[in-house]
C-alpha cells in the first residue's frame, strides 16, 4: 500500500470541479442532520403520535433513496452526472419548500411528503456524486479520495444539528414547562394548544424552506460550472450491468453492508435524544441534559475519525480499517447498552468516531475495479440506505414495548428499553465488521 504515497489523490486539474462536487456533500448533510431531531420535535408538537409513528419521519425520509436511487442512475446513464445533479438539486428545493403548505394545513402526512420529496432529489445527488468523485483520479486512490470528500459531509450535517437546536428543538413551546417540572401545554385550552401547534410547525418548517432557498443558489452555480466528462471504460448494455452486478459477491455484500450501516448510523444518530429524556428523568430541572450537544460532540467525532481513517488509508489496507472500526462500534454500541446513566451516554457518543470512514469505504470497496457498470452499482448502494429507514422503525417499536416512556420496561432486570434498543446498532455494526474482514482477507490473497 506504500505506492499510494506516489499517487496524487486528486490532480491539480481536477481540483476545481472536486471542490464543486464535494460541496453536495456537505449539503445532503444538512439535511440529514436537521432532520434527525425531528423525530422527537414531531412527538413534542404532535403528542398523539406514537413512538413508532414519530419514526415515520425517518422512514419517509430515508425511503426516498431507494424509491429514486435506481431512476436516477438510469437517467444519468442515459445522460450526464451534470443533468443528474441539477435535477437532484430541483427535487430538493421542491421537497424543502412544500413544508410551507405542511404546515399551514398541520397535516403530520404532508410532512412526511415533503420529506420523501427531499430524499428523491439527495438520492440523485448521491447516485451522481459518489462514483464522480471515485472516477475523478486514480483507480488507486479513488477510496481515499471518496473519503476526503465524504469528511465535507459532517460539516454540512454540524450545521443542521445546529440549526434543529437553535432554531427549532429550543424554540418549541409544545414542551415547556412550569416550575414543579409539568408540561404548561397540558393545562391549556384546545383553542390555546392549537396555536401552540401552529406555532410550533412553522418553527419546524422555516429552515426547510431557507434551505430550498439554498439549494437554488447552489444550482445556478452548478449549472454555469463545466463538470468534466469521465472515463468510465467500454459501454455496456443495461442487461449486461445487471449481469455483472448480480456477479460479483463483493458488490452484493458492499450492498448488505451499507445498508446496516445507514441503519445504525441513524438509530444512533436519531434515539441519542430518547436516550438523554430517559436520563433527564432522574436528574433536576438545573441538572437537565441537552441531547442536541450529545449529537453535535458526536458529529465532531466523526469528522474528526473521518480526516484520520482518509489518512490511515495512505498505508493501511480500506478493509482492514473498515474491520477494525466495525469491532470498535460493536464494544461502544454494547456500553450503551449495558453502561448506565451519562457514562452509556457517552459510550453512544463514542460510536460515531467508529463508523465515520463506513460509509464512503463500504462505497469505494463494493465498487472497486468496476467500469460502465459503476453507474448502476452507484444505485444499489444508495437504494441501500433504505437501512435507514426501516431500522429507527424496529427500534420505535422496541421503545414501545412496555409503553410511550423510554424505561416503562426493564430488559433482564436492569436494561431500560431505550438502552436495549441500541442492539439493532450493534448488530449492524457487527455485519460491517464482518463485511471488512472478508474483503480484506480477499485483498490478501
Amino acid at each position: 500500500m506504500n505506492k499510494l504515497k506516489n499517487i496524487p489523490v486528486i490532480k491539480k486539474e481536477l481540483l476545481f470541479p472536486f471542490i464543486i462536487i464535494t460541496s453536495l456533500f456537505a449539503l445532503w448533510g444538512i439535511a440529514n442532520d436537521l432532520t434527525n431531531p425531528m423525530v422527537s420535535a414531531f412527538k413534542k408538537v404532535m403528542p398523539e403520535l406514537s413512538n413508532v409513528q414519530a419514526s415515520l419521519v425517518q422512514f419517509a425520509f430515508y425511503f426516498g433513496y431507494f424509491f429514486m436511487a435506481l431512476p436516477a442512475a438510469l437517467f444519468i446513464r442515459k445522460y450526464s452526472y451534470k443533468s443528474g445533479i441539477i435535477l437532484g438539486l430541483c427535487l430538493y428545493a421542491l421537497g424543502a419548500f412544500l413544508f410551507y403548505p405542511a404546515a399551514a394545513y398541520e397535516e403530520f402526512n404532508y410532512f412526511l411528503i415533503s420529506l420523501w420529496v427531499i430524499t428523491c432529489g439527495l438520492a440523485f445527488l448521491e447516485t451522481t456524486s459518489n462514483p464522480l468523485i471515485l472516477a475523478l483520479g486514480d483507480k488507486e486512490t479513488a477510496t481515499q479520495r471518496l473519503n476526503l470528500a465524504q469528511a465535507f459531509n459532517p460539516i454540512g450535517s454540524l450545521i443542521g444539528m445546529i440549526v434543529a437546536q437553535q432554531f427549532v428543538i429550543s424554540a418549541l413551546r409544545s414542551d415547556d414547562k412550569d416550575a414543579t417540572g409539568a408540561l404548561i401545554y397540558d393545562t391549556l385550552s384546545e383553542t390555546a394548544k392549537g396555536a401552540v401547534r401552529e406555532n410550533d410547525l412553522g418553527i419546524i418548517s422555516l429552515p426547510y424552506i431557507i434551505l430550498g432557498l439554498v439549494v437554488l443558489a447552489i444550482m445556478v452555480i452548478i449549472i454555469f460550472t463545466k463538470i468534466p466528462k469521465t472515463a468510465d471504460g467500454d459501454k455496456i448494455s443495461l442487461s449486461e450491468s445487471f449481469k455483472k452486478l448480480f456477479a460479483n459477491k463483493n458488490y452484493l455484500h458492499g450492498v448488505i453492508a451499507q445498508a446496516f450501516y445507514v441503519g445504525a448510523q441513524i438509530m444512533c444518530w436519531t434515539y441519542i435524544f430518547q436516550y438523554v429524556d430517559n436520563i433527564n428523568e432522574s436528574l433536576a430541572e438545573s441538572a437537565q441534559l441537552t441531547a442536541t450537544w450529545f449529537n453535535v460532540a458526536a458529529m465532531i467525532i466523526f469528522l474528526t475519525g473521518r480526516w484520520i481513517g482518509t489518512g490511515l488509508m495512505k498505508t493501511i489496507n480500506p478493509s482492514k480499517i473498515l474491520m477494525l472500526f466495525g469491532i470498535g462500534g460493536v464494544i461502544f454500541c454494547a456500553g450503551a447498552i449495558l453502561l448506565q446513566g451519562t457514562t452509556g451516554l457517552y459510550s453512544l457518543v463514542a460510536v460515531s468516531l467508529f463508523m465515520s470512514i463506513m460509509f464512503p469505504t463500504i462505497y469505494g470497496v463494493a465498487l472497486k475495479n468496476m467500469g460502465d457498470e459503476a453507474k448502476i452499482g452507484s444505485a444499489g448502494l444508495v437504494m441501500a440506505i433504505v437501512g435507514g429507514a426501516l431500522m429507527p422503525v424496529l427500534q420505535g417499536s422496541i421503545l414501545d414495548w412496555g409503553g410511550p416512556g423510554f424505561a416503562d420496561e426493564q430488559i433482564l432486570g436492569f436494561i431500560p428499553e431505550v438502552n436495549f434498543s441500541f442492539i439493532l446498532p450493534l448488530i449492524c455494526l457487527a455485519v460491517v465488521a464482518h463485511y471488512g474482514y472478508s474483503t480484506y482477507k480477499k485483498s490478501k490473497i
